[in-house]
């Protein structure tokens, strides 16, 4: 018995491990995609970023292998904090709907940009569906393009793609974003709501490379 409970605790203590692992993977692929579509002519418009009140980066969405036009993926969200700075993120899944990998391939990385409090309030409820219950429009591409875009500016959560090096505005239909309270807790050490994450949590250091970016690229406090 005592044999199989130590079994056990080892078992855990490794799945833990991986859980972790998993989970600065993603926040590395998080800051290395950021960096890569906000530091680009063809890429985020900088001045959006700056409007914003949150980033939602989801470096690897997939289509589902069995289920037709089923889609999943694991990110991050950070918002600006009152007082100034970008906050801890916060874990989020992606699942459902079809968001259209119309450019091709079986994955593709996803930014979002959250335009007001309205939409913030949603995602921090237990599920928001994107196209249903807030307006989500295709991003502009380019760092002129968003002086084009009034119609965009009405929107609450602006969205971009990447897949095979090609970075474009995306729409996003039926999906779902929530909290993953399994990560978060993996993350920070304890159970912890996404409201909590962004308004007080310290951020851990394997997330610094994620803010530090976002303090590099839209430091002044412009929207909350």
């Amino acid at each position: 018995m005592r044999l199989i409970t130590g079994l056990l605790i080892l078992t855990s203590i490794a799945a833990a491990g991986s859980d972790k692992a998993d989970a600065v993977r993603r926040l590395d692929e998080s800051a290395a995609i950021l960096s890569q579509v906000i530091d680009s002519d063809k890429g985020i418009p900088r001045d959006l970023l700056d409007r914003s009140h949150c980033a939602v980066i989801v470096p690897s969405l997939k289509k589902g292998a069995f289920v037709v036009g089923a889609q999943y993926g694991k990110g991050f969200m950070t918002c600006r904090r009152a007082g100034g700075g970008w906050s801890a993120p916060m874990a989020m899944r992606m699942e459902g709907g079809s968001v259209g990998l119309q450019i091709g391939g079986s994955e593709t990385e996803l930014v979002l940009l959250v335009m007001n409090e309205r939409a913030v309030d949603k995602l921090l409820s237990s599920k928001f569906t994107l196209g249903g219950e807030g307006e989500v429009a295709a991003g502009p591409v380019g760092r002129r393009a968003s002086a084009e875009t009034d119609l965009k500016m009405s929107a609450e959560i602006l969205s971009w793609s990447r897949a095979r090096g090609v970075f474009a505005g995306i729409s996003l239909k039926g999906a779902t974003l929530r909290q993953d309270m399994d990560e978060n807790e993996t993350l920070y050490g304890k159970k912890i709501e996404g409201r909590d994450i962004l308004m007080n949590a310290k951020t851990p250091p394997e997330a610094m490379k994620l803010t530090a970016l976002l303090e590099k690229y839209s430091p002044i406090q412009k929207t909350m």
